[in-house]
């Protein structure tokens, strides 16, 4: 049946007069931020189903298969048997940055046997259409972003190919970049497991457009592929190095900013950042370095914790930044990777030391959340054969709850995932993340910097190119 009325109703549990016209920015009656969620409809494009059409009388058809949820305040339906269809989607929650999770299930009508699954956080922008195919912008894109977008499909391709899926980065159609970042618009299984060589197919009409300075190098390295006689870790190495060498032509200017507050209902403040307005300017770590640690409420010692932590974690990346300063090849993504999660673990320990002489036991153990950003100066030959000393590479690791976005005019990007109870249910494959998060314990932490030995903590450290202006905001829970 197709509405004449489009309408979209209130988040907001206590207002009065829910329902809005679509459209509108903020309720009408309690002046809350109306939501507007599209969601991907899977394996619906062959039905013909009309824009304006409703589907259990919630889900309003903008597109076959991009359809807007008029009621997000409500809990999508679910199977009490999750298909193995669904699996991936939970195993990949890790990489939501690139890769759409399972929102719920629908019928199309009431006497349907079949569950068509819905998918949230798909490349959708927030006029129901979506984003563009990574073919519709290459021609007129820089060298850097190029290959910056080939990267993190190399980087995607592991994962993936582990859970049966990497045919999803085969696709065109399925390939869609918003700004910087790729993004996938459904998980496709494969019929055969892929290899590179056909990856380096899929490459090679992509890059045969370029223009860029990239253009001989990105053709040579695919040639490689296709004729399959380099493996992954040597594609890795060339792709970065051609990464860095684009990015090193950049102009990059760092502006650092910090500020931490207890609130009005708080005694103490058990958060701590840096740098602070009492912190030198002429700190070496400045402005290369960021930092908040948020003590967990609770846990007596919080602030102290959070204290320990971040004049610990300074001393650690100090030291970092003078043993990569000192190197005159490129330092790899993953010995960079293991050398920060080293770093923390170290940090962890003096935390959980401290714990254990003091005989703190369970709730009286001091903890805290992290989120770090480093960017790491590199000297590197850049594509125009001159020496920089900087290649615009930044690394950020958190652990807990606290959060780091990248914002710009155009768009604001959750670049880290919560370590809670909720992401705990969905990545074992126990639970749809809305479900997840009716639990009464879903956002409690899952890990934290103190609780226990380093060996059992397992920070998110993710790479990052700064190829545009933008605001990389690190903040904790509250």
């Amino acid at each position: 049946m197709i509405s004449t009325q489009r309408i979209v109703y209130c988040t907001n549990p206590h207002c009065t007069d829910p329902v809005n016209t679509v459209g509108n920015r903020l309720c009408a009656n309690c002046f809350t931020p109306l939501v507007y969620r599209y969601v991907w409809a899977v394996d619906t494009k062959k039905h013909n189903l009309e824009s304006g059409e409703k589907i259990a009388s919630r889900y309003e058809v903008v597109s076959p298969q991009i359809w807007l949820d008029t009621q997000p305040i409500v809990i999508p339906e679910t199977l009490e048997k999750l298909p193995k269809k669904v699996l991936p989607y939970l195993r990949l929650y890790q990489h939501r940055l690139h890769v759409p999770h399972a929102y719920g299930f629908t019928k199309l009508h009431q006497d349907s046997e079949d569950n068509i699954l819905l998918l949230e956080n798909a490349p959708i922008d927030d006029k129901g259409s979506l984003y563009p195919s990574i073919t519709d912008v290459w021609e007129h894109s820089t060298a850097v972003r190029q290959v910056y977008w080939l990267w993190q499909i190399l980087e995607l391709w592991k994962p993936l190919s582990q859970l049966g899926v990497a045919g999803s980065l085969l696709t065109t159609e399925n390939l869609r970049v918003q700004g910087w970042c790729v993004r996938l618009v459904e998980l496709i299984e494969n019929t055969n497991a892929p290899s590179l060589q056909q990856l380096g197919e899929f490459w090679r009409p992509i890059v045969a457009v370029s223009h860029t300075k990239v253009n001989s190098p990105l053709k040579k390295l695919v040639k490689q592929m296709c004729s399959g006689v380099v493996d992954f870790d040597s594609i890795e190495t060339k792709l970065n190095q051609l990464l860095l060498s684009a990015a090193a032509e950049l102009p990059l200017t760092l502006k650092t900013f910090g500020i931490t507050d207890k609130g009005e209902k708080l005694n103490r403040n058990e958060d701590n950042c840096f740098p602070t307005n009492r912190d030198s300017r002429e700190d070496s770590l400045l402005p290369k370095v960021s930092l908040v640690c948020d003590g967990i409420g609770g846990h007596e010692g919080g602030e102290v914790a959070s204290s320990l932590a971040v004049q610990s974690v300074k001393l650690q990346i100090r030291a970092l930044l003078a043993e990569v300063a000192q190197q005159s090849e490129l330092v790899s993504p993953d010995l960079l990777k293991q050398q920060i999660e080293a770093s923390l673990r170290v940090v962890n320990n003096l935390i959980c030391n401290a714990n254990n002489q003091q005989k703190r036991e369970k709730r009286e153990r001091m903890a805290t959340t992290l989120v770090m950003s480093v960017q790491i100066p590199q000297s590197i030959i850049t594509t125009t054969n001159w020496r920089s000393e900087n290649a615009c590479e930044l690394y950020l690791a958190s652990v807990g709850d606290s959060r780091a976005y990248w914002i710009t005019r155009n768009y604001c990007q959750l670049l880290t995932v919560d370590d809670d109870v909720a992401k705990r249910e969905v990545f074992h494959g126990r639970s749809l993340y809305r479900k997840a998060l009716q639990r009464p314990d879903a956002t409690a932490l899952t890990q934290a910097m103190g609780t226990k030995e380093g060996e059992f903590l397992h920070p998110q450290i993710k790479r990052f190119i700064l190829e545009e202006d933008g605001i990389l905001l690190l903040c904790s829970d509250g």
